[in-house]
């Protein structure tokens, strides 16, 4: 198994885990909350098979990664995926956030801009930002995180099983798109994960993103499901897709927030499709040719 450094709590290493498949354009895919770099399970043969290397890891405190606790802010999230782009040298490749991943995709390019980054996916991530706010009255009420971070200091176990419910809209889907066994699997991911970052992470959830999203410049798709119940459309991906310069939207019909899963075939349709085009020659990307 690989791992990576990216720092240290007293005198314990954390390590992130990764695993790093085929050759071609490099695309780093980044998970969502509660679950793993498992639950890109149903897009990394497609992405092999395209041609693609696929580079899939956990987040801190989940998976197999370390479990420290300290580092829950996307700042530091960013700052750890930093590590491991640096620590695998690559250049010229895409990163494909869901949820919580969307957060790490904006964040990055945010602190670290676009010199080495080809093209950036949003699957129901939480950029821009999810708070209600006086500037920000598409936002979601700060009484929901509240609710949803007693829940989860309350019985963490309980709030997973309730949380999968509205992850797949199984009152709709159960049994057609997603079955029990594989809500068992990610109800099971989530058990495993650190308690900690299971409730630390909450809060994060409704980071202030919209400056790093007015840095995002390269080539951009957003992917959301319409019936999203854990991060809105009209919220988010809506809102994502207006603010970057000429980005793809791909809105999924009946979708719900993991549509990777429910909605496979057209959510790998639309991410081949999109990794396969040109981008455009403009004068950024003939400077980064020469630098």
């Amino acid at each position: 198994m690989s791992y990576v450094d990216v720092g240290k709590e007293n005198s314990t290493s954390i390590h992130l885990y990764y695993e790093d498949h085929g050759s071609g354009q490099p695309v780093v895919l980044i998970h969502g909350y509660p679950l793993s770099s498992a639950s890109w399970e149903k897009q990394v043969p497609v992405l092999l098979d395209a041609g693609y290397r696929v580079i899939a890891y956990d987040r801190r405190g989940f998976g197999k990664s370390s479990q420290p606790t300290t580092g829950y802010n996307y700042d530091t999230f960013a700052e750890d995926l930093h590590h491991l782009i640096t620590h695998l040298k690559l250049k010229d490749f895409v990163l494909v956030g869901f949820s919580m991943g969307g957060g790490e995709v904006a964040r990055y390019i945010g602190k670290h801009g676009t010199k080495h980054v080809s093209k950036a996916v949003i699957m129901g991530g939480v950029p821009p930002y999810l708070l209600k706010t006086a500037d920000n009255p598409e936002g979601v009420d700060g009484a929901v995180f509240e609710g949803i971070e007693k829940a989860v200091s309350a019985d963490r176990y309980a709030f997973f099983t309730k949380f999968f419910m509205d992850f797949y809209n199984t009152d709709v889907h159960l049994g057609t798109r997603v079955s029990e066994q594989a809500i068992q699997a990610s109800w099971n991911t989530a058990a495993i994960a650190s308690a900690h970052a299971s409730l630390a992470c909450v809060p994060t959830w409704h980071e202030d993103f919209r400056k790093d999203v007015a840095k995002i410049d390269v080539p951009t798709l957003v992917i959301h499901g319409d019936s999203d119940r854990i991060v809105p459309f009209s919220a988010a991906g809506q809102r994502t897709a207006q603010l970057i310069k000429g980005a793809e939207l791909v809105v999924i019909k009946d979708g719900p927030h993991n549509v990777a899963w429910t909605h496979a075939e057209e959510v790998n349709a639309a991410l081949v499709k999109f990794l396969g085009k040109k981008a455009a020659q403009t004068d950024r990307t003939k400077e980064q040719a020469v630098a």
